[in-house]
Parts: structure tokens; C-alpha cells; sequence
């Protein structure tokens, strides 16, 4: 830990010591009378901080190091950390909703910032080689992916509202940005107390070339097997037995069971003056 002074005030730098530690720090701080959590890092340890500051009023912002910086890019921040570090003058504090799931039985309950995948993103993310990760950064998760062309995906009932649906791949947004190229959910914001759920239905692996297509071109809203939806809260179960992943802000979470819902008014975040207007 080492404690800084700027323009006439504290600053402690303090680097976490290991996976699931962000969040404990965050908290440790604010108890100590820190009035922001700025966190450097990619969205899974934005995620770990914002954790330990839920119901907080203390700001939380983001200067991204990460491999997609899903965050950064939907709030227009820029990837460079410098150029990022200068602007934070700029940025508002706005109250968010926040994402929390509740899996593996129980034994998993967690807030997420961005969304939660359930299904086929969530298998990517576990088959991950983090050695090829940490050389080729975005590569990887390609790679993991293209290794699921001809085989079956487990599939699940997704039910919201009271309609069941059954589909392979259930993906619920608070961002309109993906992975930090592409865009899924197209009519959501962080400012929003809804999610925007996209569900896609088949279970052969294929069928996505035909979805990644729709998606890369805006074409996924009437697309036959995608169903969009926005809701406040989704429950998900197994349907064919078969386990089924749930990655969380890029994480994995934990299988299924899971029940997904909003909490409003979780958390203060920095975000660009008029993020949301459009």
C-alpha cells in the first residue's frame, strides 16, 4: 500500500493480492473514509470492487486495463489508461441498478455491473485457455469459441413473467456493448432498472454462425430463433440434464440454477455528462 498526497489530499494506491480481494478492499477503504474507488483493471475486477460497495454512496470509477474493457467502451471512456486518467474531472456520479444472480444451488450469489450469460458465452468463457488469454488477449475467447462448431449445446428453460422459453443461449444486458466489439442488446442503458434479455433458441452450434451474422449486421431483433425481451427479473433452469455455465461480467459464476434480477439503486458510478440521453 502506499499513500499518496494530491492536490492537498490523500491517495492510497493499494494492488490487489490476488483473485476475489477487490471487493474487500473497496470495502475496507470506504470504512476508512474514502470519498471514490477509482479501480485500474479489466471488468471482471471492476466487478470484484463494485462487490464490496453496493449500497454505498461513495463514487466508484474505472480506469481500464483489461482485455474487452466492456465498461470503458460503453461508457466512451477510450482504452488508453492515461487519457481515461485525465478525464475523470469530467465524468457525473449517477445512482445505477445493478445485476445479481444467485446459482449453483444457492452457494453463488452475486452483483454484476454489466450482464450475465447463460449458456453458450458462459462455455467460452470456461473452455478459455488463460495462458493463450494472456498472450493474445480477444484470440482466445475466438478460439474456445470456434472449438463448439458441430457439437450440441446443452439447452435450458428460460422463464420470465410467467412464459417458459427454451433456448441455448440466454444473455441479460444492462450495456449495449459485448465483449468490446460488438453490440447484442440494442436499447439499454446502466440507467436503466430493467434488463434487456436476448434469447437464443437450437441447440446445435451451428445455428450461431447464422446469429453472430444478424448481430455483426443489427439483424438479430425478428431474426427467427431470437427472442428479445426486457425484464427485472428471469429464473433458469436445466432442460436436458446436461450442465449449463453462467459467466457474470465476463466471469465464470457458477451452473445452473439460477435466478437473475435487478437492484435498483445499488450503486454511484463516474459516467460521461449526458451517458444515456440517446
Amino acid at each position: 500500500m502506499e499513500i499518496l498526497k494530491q492536490d492537498g489530499h490523500s491517495v492510497t494506491v493499494a494492488p490487489t493480492t490476488g483473485p476475489n480481494t477487490a471487493g474487500a478492499m473497496a470495502r475496507a477503504r470506504i470504512g476508512g473514509g474514502a470519498d471514490l474507488i477509482l479501480v485500474a483493471g479489466g471488468d471482471g475486477t471492476i466487478n470484484e470492487a463494485a462487490e464490496g460497495m453496493i449500497g454505498s454512496p461513495v463514487p466508484l470509477g474505472i480506469l481500464p486495463t483489461g482485455t474487452a474493457n466492456v465498461l470503458a467502451t460503453e461508457l466512451k471512456l477510450g482504452g488508453n489508461l492515461e487519457t481515461v486518467a485525465r478525464g475523470l474531472g469530467e465524468l457525473r456520479p449517477r445512482r445505477i441498478s445493478v445485476g445479481h444472480v444467485t446459482c449453483d444451488g444457492g452457494r453463488v450469489a452475486r452483483h454484476f455491473l454489466l450482464m450475465a450469460g447463460v449458456g453458450l458465452d458462459a462455455h467460452v468463457v470456461y473452455r478459455v485457455n488463460a495462458a493463450l488469454k494472456a498472450r493474445t488477449g480477444k484470440f482466445a475467447y475466438w478460439v474456445a469459441g470456434w472449438s463448439l462448431l458441430g457439437k450440441r449445446l446443452a439447452e435450458f428453460d428460460v422463464e420470465i413473467a410467467g412464459e417458459r422459453r427454451k433456448c441455448s443461449f440466454a444473455l441479460l444486458s444492462k450495456v449495449r456493448n459485448y465483449g468490446g466489439d460488438f453490440e447484442i442488446a440494442r436499447s439499454v442503458t446502466l440507467l436503466h432498472d430493467e434488463f434487456e434479455v436476448i434469447l437464443f433458441e437450437g441447440g446445435a452450434a451451428t445455428r450461431y454462425v447464422k446469429y453472430f451474422a444478424g448481430m455483426a449486421f443489427n439483424r438479430l431483433s425478428g431474426m427467427r430463433g431470437v427472442t428479445v425481451l426486457r425484464a427485472d427479473r428471469v429464473t433458469i433452469s436445466a432442460a436436458d440434464g446436461r450442465r449449463a455455465f453462467v459467466q457474470i461480467d465476463g466471469e465464470i459464476g457458477g451452473t445452473l440454477p439460477a435466478e437473475i434480477r435487478i437492484v435498483p439503486n445499488a450503486i454511484t458510478l463516474l459516467v460521461p455528462d449526458g451517458y444515456g440521453a440517446s
